[in-house]
C-alpha cells in the first residue's frame, strides 16, 4: 500500500477508524426496527416483505467489488466519509417509500452504501492496524457490533416514546452524519488499496489464498446467518423454548461476538492468527454440538454463546490476511472476501432451509458445524502468506 501522508499510527486515526465502524453498524441496525412499520405502510404479504429485504443484501453485494476498485482508484477516505454521509440521507427514505418498488429501490441504494462503506473501512482498518505493528482489527470489528446495539436500541426507543417513523429516522440520521464529520479530519488521507492490474471496473476473481480466505469468511457469515434466521426455531421446535423466549440464543450470540471481538485483539496478539483461526473454528463447532444435543434451554443458549465467541475473530483475522497477501491488491482481496462473505450471509439460511425441508433443522446444524471444521483445518494454508 502507498504511504499515507499522515502517520497512520495515531490514536486520532485508531478512534476515527472505530468511529466508522460504529456508524457503519448503527446505520444498518436502524432498518431491523423500521421493518414492521414498513409492511404496514405499503400493506405487503410476508413473500413480497421478503423479496423487499433481499434487496439490502442486493446493493451490498453489487456495490462491494466497485468499492474495491475505487479504493485502489482513489483511496479509502473518501468513501468511507462519503458512504457514511450517504447512509444518513438515504436513512430516512426507508420511512418514507409509499410503494414497494420505490422501498425496494432505497433499500438496494442503502444496501450499496452500507457494502461499499464496509470494504473501504476494512482497507482504511488494515492500514492502520500495519502501522500500530499489533492487532487492532477485532478491536474494530467490536464497534461495528456496538453501533449494531446503538442504533437498534436507539431507534426502538423514540419509535416506543411516540416518535413517528420519519422523525425517529432523521434524529438517527443527525447523529451519523455528526460521526462521520467527526472522524472525517482524522482518516488517513493517503490510504489505498495497492496496484490495479485487473481490467475493467467488475469482480476481480479471488486467486490464491484469497478465494481461501474468501471461502473461510463465507463459512463464517453463514454460521452468524444462521443463529440469526434460524436460531430462535431451534429453540422452539425442539421444545426448549417459548417462542416468546425463542430470541434469547440471538441475543447471546450477539453478546459473546461483541465481548469476544473486544477482546481479540489481545488474544491474537498473544497466540497469533493461525490459531485464533484454529480455537476459533473448534469453539463454535463444539457450541453448535452443544446446541444439538442439549436436553435442557440452558445448555442451549450456553451453544449460542459457545458459537458467539468461536465465530467473533475468525471475520477480523482473515481481513487482516487479506490486507497482507501479496497475490492480489489488497483493496481487491478485502473487496472479494467481503463479497463472498456477504453472499454466504445472503444465500446461507436458503440453503439452510432447502436442507431443513428435505432432512430437518438437525441435520442442516449438523452439516454447517462440519462446515466449521474448515477453519481449523485451513488455518495453517490461510495464514502461510503475507506476513508483513
Amino acid at each position: 500500500m502507498r504511504s499515507p501522508e499522515l502517520p497512520a499510527d495515531r490514536p486520532a486515526t485508531r478512534w476515527a477508524t472505530r468511529l466508522a465502524f460504529w456508524v457503519s453498524g448503527f446505520g444498518m441496525a436502524c432498518w431491523a426496527p423500521l421493518v414492521p412499520f414498513a409492511k404496514q405502510r405499503l400493506g405487503v404479504d410476508d413473500t413480497t416483505l421478503g423479496l423487499l429485504l433481499l434487496c439490502l443484501g442486493l446493493g451490498s453485494v453489487i456495490a462491494m467489488p466497485v468499492a474495491g476498485r475505487l479504493c485502489v482508484r482513489h483511496g479509502s477516505r473518501p468513501l468511507v466519509a462519503g458512504c457514511g454521509l450517504g447512509l444518513a440521507w438515504v436513512l430516512p427514505g426507508l420511512s418514507l417509500a409509499s410503494s414497494p418498488w420505490a422501498l425496494g429501490g432505497v433499500l438496494v441504494l442503502f444496501g450499496a452504501l452500507l457494502g461499499a462503506m464496509d470494504v473501504a473501512m476494512n482497507v482504511h482498518a488494515v492500514v492502520v492496524e500495519q502501522a500500530a505493528g499489533r492487532p487492532l482489527m477485532s478491536g474494530f470489528h467490536g464497534c461495528f457490533s456496538v453501533g449494531g446495539f446503538a442504533g437498534a436500541g436507539l431507534m426502538t426507543l423514540l419509535l416506543s416514546h411516540g416518535w413517528l417513523a420519519p422523525g425517529a429516522t432523521l434524529g438517527c440520521a443527525a447523529l451519523m452524519a455528526l460521526g462521520i464529520a467527526l472522524a472525517w479530519p482524522r482518516l488517513l488521507r493517503g490510504v489505498r488499496g495497492g496496484e490495479d492490474d485487473s481490467p475493467g471496473p467488475g469482480f476481480a476473481l479471488p486467486r490464491g489464498v484469497v478465494l481461501l480466505l474468501a471461502c473461510l469468511a463465507a463459512i463464517s457469515f453463514l454460521a452468524e446467518g444462521a443463529m440469526l434466521d434460524w436460531g430462535a426455531l431451534w429453540l422452539t421446535e425442539s421444545g426448549l423454548a417459548a417462542s416468546a423466549q425463542g430470541g434469547l440464543g440471538f441475543i447471546g450470540f450477539s453478546l459473546a461476538m461483541t465481548l469476544g471481538r473486544f477482546g481479540g485483539d489481545a488474544l491474537t496478539a498473544r497466540i497469533g492468527d493461525r490459531r485464533t483461526l484454529q480455537a476459533g473454528g473448534l469453539l463454535a463447532f463444539a457450541g453448535l454440538v452443544l446446541l444439538l444435543s442439549a436436553p435442557v434451554l440452558s445448555l442451549a443458549l450456553a451453544g449460542f454463546v459457545l458459537v458467539g465467541l468461536g465465530a467473533s475473530n475468525v471475520v477480523p483475522v482473515l481481513f487482516r490476511r487479506a490486507g497482507a497477501q501479496p497475490q492480489m491488491p489488497p483493496a481487491l482481496a478485502i473487496a472479494a472476501v467481503t463479497t463472498l462473505g456477504y453472499a454466504g450471509i445472503l444465500l446461507g439460511p436458503a440453503l439452510i432451509g432447502w436442507v431443513s425441508g428435505a432432512l430437518g433443522l438437525r441435520v442442516a446444524f449438523g452439516l454447517l458445524a462440519l462446515l466449521l471444521l474448515a477453519l481449523p483445518l485451513s488455518a495453517r494454508a490461510a495464514t502461510l502468506s503475507g506476513t508483513r
